[in-house]
């Protein structure tokens, strides 16, 4: 009677509109007493602690910092520019410039929902002025933007990584693959596209010139070569990186873009208002973890697991629905804390590949940014472009299948995403 009790108040606190922490968190305590477990709330506030004070969460605020300080500067039109000097000429070249734009930008930003306000402030506008319909600008700029989590440095791959303590360094060198694949495809729907609907480009197409926009875009683009190499071949900790990352981004911001003052301290507000709203939900989310220990929710999900006689592919497919659903309605962050420290460790102690496995979690709920009806990056370009949801909704469908049948393939070759940490020495 407890859990059907609880899932309805739940239920009851989402649609009702309330903050997904306070909901997370009064469930959690209401299991606690439901479940005469009250005398383990007094180690709550020592419990919280150690599951914040991670090392790894310090990379976090430090490169959601420097991508917004390098989005404010204004680097995003010089990546733009120098994409159109390579690819403008090609049938359908602005939407190969989205792509390619998204694939540079996640090594300055890493996140999603960064990459479809710069670009959908941008190059929408410019898709527009050229000849492709709103529609098709909208929903190529959504769906490559899923691309900025995935390559990194990536704030999702560190979140995991800190979370359900799995190599951080190795999770980047994981993602890389994935993420030039994923541009890959919709480089490929892109052209299909272009091809079926005569969108705008030709030899003819007016575009910048290849060298000066190359060194104009040359300082946004060192700085992911810094970052990963730096953490790829043991320089630098995340952590190190991301503040490397930081300094270079107040430098190039000021010499080469249009940084100022102001918008460095908006930047520090943006970034402050954001953790600590990322944090409330950690801690909801950790006294929710504490109480399925308790209650041994994992070891009774393993139990359930082999009941079912599943095999490891079968029982990561089944994961990819429960965060592809989750994705549909939760925020990526609080989707991956509420679930994977459930149902990871059931996949690892089947033999599932830990960073294989963090790969196939944070892939699946980056897609569940471009999904209703929360989609994160929907309701983004939605505001940005004026435009109405449920008609981008319509227009993003295919890229969102085209990312969901990628999901599959990665999940059923491991070695796409382990190839280079092994490479590497890291898996």
């Amino acid at each position: 009677m407890q859990a059907p009790l609880i899932i309805a108040f739940t239920v009851f606190g989402l649609m009702a509109g309330a903050a997904i922490a306070y909901v997370i968190g009064a469930s959690a305590i209401l299991t606690f007493i439901a479940a005469d477990r009250q005398m383990y709330m007094a180690v709550l506030p020592q419990r919280l602690f150690s599951q914040l004070d991670v090392f790894a969460f310090l990379a976090m605020p430090l490169f959601i910092f420097a991508g917004d300080l390098m989005n404010r500067g204004g680097l995003a039109t010089a990546l733009i520019d120098f994409c159109m000097s390579f690819l403008g000429r090609l049938k359908g070249g602005l939407g190969h410039v989205n792509v390619m734009t998204s694939v540079f930008f996640a090594g300055v930003s890493g996140s999603a929902v960064s990459d479809a306000a710069a670009l959908g402030n941008s190059l929408v506008p410019e898709m527009r002025r050229r000849g492709y319909s709103l529609d098709y600008a909208a929903a190529i700029t959504g769906a490559s933007s899923i691309i900025g989590p995935i390559i990194p440095p990536s704030s999702i791959l560190i979140f995991y990584g800190a979370l359900m303590e799995t190599n951080v360094t190795a999770l980047f060198a994981a993602g890389i693959l994935p993420g030039l694949l994923l541009a890959g495809v919709l480089m490929a729907i892109n052209a299909y596209y272009a091809h079926r609907d005569n969108h705008p480009g030709g030899p003819g197409e007016d575009v910048p010139a290849f060298f000066p926009s190359l060194l104009r875009a040359l300082p946004a683009m060192t700085l992911p070569v810094i970052i990963l190499g730096g953490t790829l071949f043991g320089f630098m900790t995340p952590a190190e990186a991301a503040a490397v990352a930081v300094i270079a981004a107040l430098v190039v911001g000021f010499t080469h873009g249009n940084l100022t003052w102001n918008q460095v301290g908006a930047s520090l507000h943006r970034t402050a208002v954001m953790l600590g709203g990322l944090f409330i939900i950690l801690c909801a989310i950790s006294t929710f973890s504490y109480i399925a220990a308790l209650l041994q929710w994992p070891q009774a999900i393993k139990a359930t697991v082999e009941d079912w006689n599943l095999s490891p592919l079968q029982y990561l497919m089944l994961i990819n629905l429960i965060f592809l659903v989750a994705g549909m309605a939760m925020d990526v962050k609080a989707a991956v804390a509420l679930f994977a420290p459930i149902f990871a460790p059931v996949a690892i102690a089947m033999g599932v590949d830990p960073v294989h496995l963090g790969i196939v979690i944070c892939f699946n709920i980056t897609t569940g940014l471009l999904s209703p009806p929360l989609g994160g990056v929907l309701l983004i370009l939605a505001t940005t472009v004026r435009m109405n949801y449920w008609r981008l909704i319509r227009a993003t469908l295919p890229f969102f299948l085209a990312e969901v049948a990628l999901l599959l393939v990665l999940t059923y070759f491991p070695e796409i995403s382990l190839a280079i940490p092994r490479l590497l020495g890291l898996a």
